[in-house]
């Protein structure tokens, strides 16, 4: 018994990083996707509008979550906070622009569902988020 123990313990410290952050961008997805169908449903706006001010949020929550949680990153100096910040921004306004791309053909090309189509575009972008991270943006956490 000790001993599957401790496999399960050896696997989760493996692959904490990745759990928490599928669990930290689940949330920050939900977020997303709620402020959108909120937006989109309840409001006259854009549904590209409705889709930035939700990625917006959303970002706002992940890289709080993201630094203090899924990569503990440690900044020293709010210079360094301020680059990790911007790097943080610039990776995700680059998944933005996916993220938009995916909406815009779902939705004005292929007429599919605006609520459907943001589902499936957040499983790719949530993806690109973590590789971005783990890469360019958090890599000195490790």
């Amino acid at each position: 018994m000790q001993k599957h123990y401790q496999q399960l313990l050896n696997l989760f410290q493996q692959y904490k990083n990745v759990l928490a952050y599928l669990i930290f961008g689940g949330l920050t997805t939900l977020i997303n996707i709620g402020v959108f169908g909120v937006l989109n449903t309840k409001t006259s706006l854009n549904y590209q509008i409705a889709n930035v001010i939700a990625w917006f949020l959303s970002v706002l929550f992940a890289y709080v979550t993201n630094k203090l949680w899924v990569f503990a990153s440690k900044t020293h100096g709010l210079k360094q906070l301020l680059q990790e910040m911007g790097s943080f921004f610039f990776f995700r306004v680059l998944s933005l622009l996916m993220d938009m791309a995916i909406m815009w053909v779902g939705i004005s090309l292929l007429h599919a569902n605006p609520l459907l189509t943001k589902i499936v575009d957040n499983v790719i972008v949530v993806i690109a988020n973590y590789f971005f991270s783990k890469w360019y943006i958090f890599k000195s956490a490790k």
